[in-house]
């Protein structure tokens, strides 16, 4: 009886633990509302490792906004049209002394809207700017008015969101909280990481807890027997 009541007081435990865990992960499953920025080619878009204003793209380039809910850049929405130079600038001739950026801005979905904003259709633009601007002035040459928080997070194109800047968006309350800074939503390591579950240490433990129950219920019938 000793042996059967140790086993169930593990079990118990292994069942704490796991509720514990899984609770986390549901707190967890949270992300930051902003408008994230791509760079486009042929194969597609790709996560830019540097904010707007510290790329200057060659003539011919495609830069992407996408304004969504989003953990991080492994997880973060693209946009949703195609990054084509030559569709987006074949109404714009090359002009000495200026190059052309193609740009695609997404407002995304309203599920990803502030709440009581709609997020206005999708589109392109063809920017003819000097050739040493950057990208955060190619996008202000054809999107005004533009929004930066204090520390320099692109906050609103075109006027869209009408507030707010990085929030906390919670995936399961849809409640907000917190902020986030100018680096967070750019990579994993500086929002936490991208699966937002429990730690490998965290896990090793359920799975000693686990085998001890095992073994536990294995020397009560044993004894019984």
């Amino acid at each position: 009886m000793r042996g059967r009541g140790r086993a169930a007081a593990l079990l118990v435990v292994l069942g704490a633990v796991l509720s514990v865990l899984l609770g986390t992960g549901t707190a967890q499953a949270a992300g930051y509302r902003y408008w994230s920025f791509w760079e486009g080619s042929g194969s597609g878009w790709a996560y830019a490792t540097q904010g707007p204003s510290m790329v200057r793209p060659d003539d011919g380039s495609v830069q992407g906004f996408r304004f969504a809910v989003s953990a991080d850049s492994e997880d973060a929405a693209k946009p949703r049209r195609s990054p084509d130079f030559a569709k987006i600038c074949a109404d714009t001739p090359a002009k000495d002394g200026t190059k052309r950026v193609a740009l695609v801005i997404d407002p995304g979905t309203a599920a990803d809207a502030p709440q009581g904003e709609t997020p206005p259709p999708p589109r392109t633009a063809c920017a003819q700017v000097p050739k040493d601007a950057s990208s955060a002035e190619a996008l202000a040459s054809v999107a005004k008015p533009l929004r930066y928080g204090s520390d320099a997070l692109l906050c609103a194109i075109s006027g869209y969101p009408v507030a707010g800047c990085g929030e906390q968006v919670s995936g399961t309350t849809g409640t907000e909280s917190g902020r986030a800074t100018a680096s967070a939503p750019t990579s994993a390591s500086d929002s936490g990481g991208s699966g937002g579950g429990p730690s490998a240490g965290v896990l090793f433990g359920v799975g000693a807890v686990l085998l001890l129950g095992i073994a536990a219920v294995a020397q009560a019938r044993r004894r019984r027997g």
